[in-house]
């Protein structure tokens, strides 16, 4: 072979070598939950489940939360403790944020800061980027 393919096939295998997955594929990112409450500011406790394409692989809560959560295949169930405000509860690291439409949260218990259980009218849960 001559100089000339050998160049020409060593840019190739290098291009290919340096395409992987950026820019088209997949990377790890944060969702957040967001909470509407009736009762902001005056609710304790949340227990809630995430349903999506894969279990997140981490959570956090903002300051003044705290989190807990167990994954059984691709639901994961949430608790939530602390003063809860409308807005952001969590936040889950997860495979693709851009895949964000296809996870779901569904509130399954609510408790008042006494831990008396609220009624679940008027509290929905919204996964964003």
């Amino acid at each position: 072979m001559t100089r000339a393919p050998r160049m020409l096939l060593a840019a190739v295998i290098a291009g290919a070598l340096s395409c992987g997955d950026e820019g088209t594929g997949s990377r790890a990112g944060m969702l957040e939950i967001l909470l509407a409450t009736p009762n902001a500011g005056a609710d304790g406790a949340i227990l809630f489940t995430v349903v999506g394409p894969a279990a997140p692989a981490a959570a956090s809560a903002p300051t003044g939360l705290r989190v807990f959560h167990d994954s059984l295949g691709t639901v994961t169930t949430f608790a939530v403790t602390g003063t809860l405000p409308a807005g952001t509860i969590a936040r889950i690291l997860v495979d693709d944020p851009g895949r964000a439409g296809e996870y779901t949260a569904v509130v399954q218990q609510v408790a008042a800061a006494d831990y008396t259980l609220r009624p679940l009218a008027g509290y929905t849960l919204t996964v964003a980027r």
